[in-house]
């Protein structure tokens, strides 16, 4: 039987690598939509702090996965999997779908199949997720009550444990017997930069994000509801406009912390795509290259691995 998956390219690699930059490039040469596997760019209103596409990248190139849910509202990969699943067979014909992100997660649940949630009582779920926004060494609670966790910050360690405690059986356990087939078939383009060449290019991004507004975006967001603890302002970049309006840290430590917290982010997204990359079908491109020369190299691989796709 024909193998009725759809081939589609998916542009990974940390953050401030310049994938969007490469993106819009492609753009240039054939007609794409991008859709965006970042866990942050999923939320409306974090657009300075997330590096969404500006207004005029987002009117040249269809986007989809962003502006999704509101920075108060949880949303996992699983979820993820199941709504890119839908908004891949929406994109028309003549367009080719490309997936841009660093969520490792969100990548690999389209990827390798969407995990089905398991039933949990609401009544006592939302009492975990009260008790998990404040507890302290959560994440060696998620550790102990699954030992394949495999870390990601407070959102993921809630998770690990609400699963486990209310459903008996690790999320891991879940995972592997819940899986269902993946309607791609991924080819991984990464994204590589030297690490001083990414930390400088951090620095510029973290510098333009505070004059652009970052910290006004946050007292917005305060301002009008959402709760400092909130889901979407659980990222890098936002926990210390957080901590600054809280008065915990000074305005002249922001730039520096941000910076630090990113390279440190940055640093788990390579290992992290580094490990889960090995024996998958990827080019690696340096992305010390222009984005339009970046955006060249994608066409040309890109034409030969539609041709081996179509002879397999």
């Amino acid at each position: 039987m024909a193998d009725r998956r759809q081939l589609i390219p998916i542009i990974v690699g940390p953050t401030a690598v310049g994938k969007t930059a490469m993106a819009v490039e492609i753009a240039r040469i054939f007609p794409i939509t991008v859709l965006s596997a970042d866990s942050r760019q999923i939320y409306r209103s974090l657009d300075v702090g997330t590096a969404k596409p500006t207004p005029e990248e987002l009117s040249f190139v269809p986007h989809l996965g962003i502006d999704v849910v509101s920075p108060g509202e949880r949303y996992s990969a699983g979820r993820f999997a199941s709504d890119a699943a839908q908004w891949i067979a929406s994109v028309p014909d003549g367009r080719q779908t490309i997936v841009v992100g660093g969520t490792g997660f969100y990548v690999r649940a389209l990827a390798e199949g969407l995990f089905r949630e398991p039933p949990m009582d609401r009544v006592r779920r939302e009492k975990i997720r009260r008790w998990a926004e404040h507890a302290e060494g959560l994440s060696r609670w998620a550790t102990r009550l699954d030992p394949a966790f495999k870390g990601g910050g407070r959102q993921r360690s809630a998770r690990a444990v609400e699963v486990a405690v209310l459903t008996g059986r690790p999320l891991s356990w879940w995972q592997r017997q819940a899986n269902v087939e993946s309607p791609i078939i991924p080819w991984y383009v990464q994204l590589t930069l030297p690490r001083p060449v990414l930390h400088k290019r951090i620095e510029d991004r973290v510098r333009r994000m505070i004059a652009a507004g970052l910290i006004e975006e946050v007292q917005k967001l305060i301002d009008e509801g959402t709760p400092p603890d909130a889901p979407g302002l659980d990222a890098v970049g936002y926990r210390e406009v957080v901590a600054l309006l809280r008065g915990e840290i000074n305005r002249s430590e922001l730039e520096g912390k941000i910076t630090t917290s990113t390279r440190r982010y940055a640093k788990r997204q390579e290992t992290w795509f580094r490990h889960q990359l090995r024996g998958a079908d990827v080019v690696l491109l340096d992305a010390t290259e222009k984005a339009p020369m970046l955006a060249e190299r994608f066409a040309g691989f890109w034409e030969k691995r539609k041709v081996k796709c179509a002879s397999e």
